[in-house]
This record gives C-alpha cells, sequence and structure tokens, in this order.
C-alpha cells in the first residue's frame, strides 16, 4: 500500500460552468469531497460571448482555440477573472478553503508558446513544468487550489492553455508526493459508444479496448485528445482516472468511465 496520502484532482467543463445551477450544485458536491483537492476549470461560452460582443469572431481549427493578442485579452478576463473568482467566492460559501491560480501565480505552471509547423495557434501554451514544491506546500496548508486555463513562458507573457492538459500535468507532477485519482466532469454520463444515448456508456477503457474504439471510429473527435491525455497520465503515475457526469463525485454507484492501462 502507498503511504502517499491521497489527492482529488477534478476538472468541470464550460458546460457545467455555463449553467449557473448546475454549477452551484457541483461545487457544493466539491465541498463535500473529503480531504486534499485540485479543481481546474475550462472557459463555458462567456469568453466568446465576450469576444462577440466587442467585435472579434473566434477562430477555431480542429476544435481548438486560436489565440490573438485580442482573444488572448478575453481569455485571460473571463477565465483567470469572472469565472475564477466566482468559483473562489462559491466554494468560500461552501466552507471550502479555495484561493484561485493562474499558472502565473507563484510560477505554478510554466508553459512555452506553441511553435505548430503549419498552425499558428497564437498565443497558446504548452505546459513545460509543474512548481510541485509549491502546490505541495498549498495543498499541505489546507487551501484549495482552483486553476483556470490560463498559464504563462516565464517571460511575461501569459498563455491560452488546454484546462484537460492542465489537470492532466497536475495529476503527473502531484503524483510524485501524493496518491492521485483524476476526474473529468463534463455533462455526459461517461464516454458514450453512441453520442446521442445516454445509456452506452462504455464503464471501463484500457488501451487495447481505446486503440479498437479509435479504430472503429466508435470514439472520435473531441474524446480522443481527452483520452490520450487520461493514458499519458496512467503511464506517468496517476493512479485512477475517471470520466463522467459530475454525479459520480458523491455517488458511488453512479455510471462512469474509468480508465486503465
Amino acid at each position: 500500500m502507498s503511504n502517499k496520502k491521497p489527492l482529488s484532482i477534478i476538472k468541470i467543463g464550460g458546460n457545467i460552468i455555463d449553467n449557473p445551477t448546475e454549477l452551484s450544485q457541483f461545487l457544493s458536491d466539491f465541498s463535500n469531497i473529503k480531504g486534499n483537492k485540485i479543481l481546474v476549470h475550462g472557459g463555458g461560452k462567456s469568453a466568446t460571448k465576450m469576444a462577440q460582443s466587442i467585435g472579434l469572431t473566434p477562430q477555431m481549427i480542429d476544435g481548438r482555440r486560436i489565440t490573438g493578442q485580442p482573444m488572448l485579452n478575453v481569455v485571460v478576463m473571463i477565465y483567470a477573472g469572472e469565472i475564477n473568482k466566482n468559483i473562489v467566492a462559491q466554494l468560500q460559501a461552501n466552507n471550502t478553503n479555495a484561493m484561485g491560480f493562474s499558472g502565473a501565480d507563484g510560477n505554478l505552471i510554466q508553459s512555452t508558446k506553441r511553435n505548430h509547423p503549419t498552425i499558428d495557434y497564437g498565443f497558446v501554451g504548452d505546459i513545460q513544468k509543474v512548481n510541485t514544491v509549491l502546490l505541495e506546500t498549498l495543498i499541505n496548508n489546507g487551501i484549495v487550489p482552483v486553476f483556470c486555463a490560463i498559464t504563462h513562458d516565464k517571460k511575461g507573457q501569459l498563455l491560452n492553455t488546454n484546462a484537460d492538459t492542465i489537470a492532466s500535468e497536475l495529476a503527473i507532477a502531484a503524483s510524485e508526493v501524493f496518491e492521485v485519482t483524476l476526474n473529468y466532469c463534463f455533462e455526459k454520463a461517461g464516454v458514450l459508444t453512441d453520442v446521442d444515448d445516454e445509456n452506452s456508456v462504455i464503464e471501463q477503457i484500457n488501451s487495447a479496448l481505446y486503440s479498437k474504439l479509435k479504430a472503429e471510429g466508435a470514439i472520435h473527435s473531441g474524446m480522443i485528445p481527452k483520452l490520450d491525455n487520461c493514458f499519458n497520465s496512467l503511464s506517468k503515475g496517476v493512479q485512477k482516472i475517471k470520466i463522467g457526469h459530475h454525479r459520480m463525485l458523491k455517488d458511488k454507484t453512479a455510471i462512469c468511465t474509468s480508465i486503465e492501462l
């Protein structure tokens, strides 16, 4: 048995953030999780709405946002500002001693600007390292860190960074000192074989089954980078990963997808 202390890392998607009732329920459930925990949140639709309201047209390539300077200004305001601080305030109302962070705070997550051979993603960050020592200090002092999807390059530049990847890299780094369970919470009950059928949850996926489902086209588009992240995390020390609706946090019998090597 590991003598490391358990740590739950939970990532919530934009669909939960976009629904105030759902978010409030989630934050209440999250507050009831015993022990050490970290919350990572995406951005939801508010950044897109804000961008459109000031005349910016959001650009996406293969589901990934292109982040020019004006768009970066918007996502920093919305992710690191409005969304992050609202979540922290609601957690405090639930007696959870949360603190909100971007990757720049305390140099917690350092990235480099993505360098792609053919596509200029703009100010998008690929994570290089996590400040595990500070993260451990915060957690051991009873702080619940709440991370938004913004990192930095330690040269003064903020970078828009995929929240699933942030959750995965935090989990890998923290697994040196904690026994980490990573939960990806979104509006579906888990990974589905049929997107329109909530009852088609695949309850367990290992790498062999994953390869097979990808080859058959049963798992595709946005779920592939999410699952690639999961298998990467497991191969680097993360103990357990679950994907599903946030009801799985309080209901141990709720159906969800467990990922294992």
